[in-house]
């Protein structure tokens, strides 16, 4: 069985299958904010995804992290770094990407365990 979660014609915030929570990418809300700042709004919207989803942080598989530039790479590192629960750092890619908004600085993708 799939399971959808907020589909829309494009694409779902969340799809569950086999025991795996797929989420989509998340941005932030407000991309005048440094990366600091950014990084913050998205670790907590996949906060409240990965809730909606039955599970939570020290369940994430993979994160792919997207930044519009690599100087920005330490600030972001900062806030991931105290967000992620000792011993439970998922598999992680990080390339410099053009992304939807010249303001954003950075989008997410998580794929985490449904215990």
């Amino acid at each position: 069985m799939i399971q959808r979660f907020d589909t829309g014609p494009r694409m779902s915030k969340i799809v569950i299958h086999n025991g795996v929570a797929y989420l989509a990418g998340q941005v932030p809300q407000d991309a005048s904010a440094g990366i600091a700042g950014q990084t913050e709004q998205v670790l907590h919207a996949i906060d409240d995804l990965l809730q909606r989803a039955a599970t939570d942080k020290a369940h994430i598989l993979r994160a792919d992290i997207f930044l519009a530039d690599m100087a920005d790479f330490d600030g972001m590192n900062d806030v991931w770094e105290r967000w992620v629960p000792q011993g439970a750092a998922p598999a992680r890619a990080t390339v410099q990407a053009r992304l939807a908004r010249p303001n954003l600085k950075i989008e997410i993708v998580i794929i985490a365990a449904v215990p």
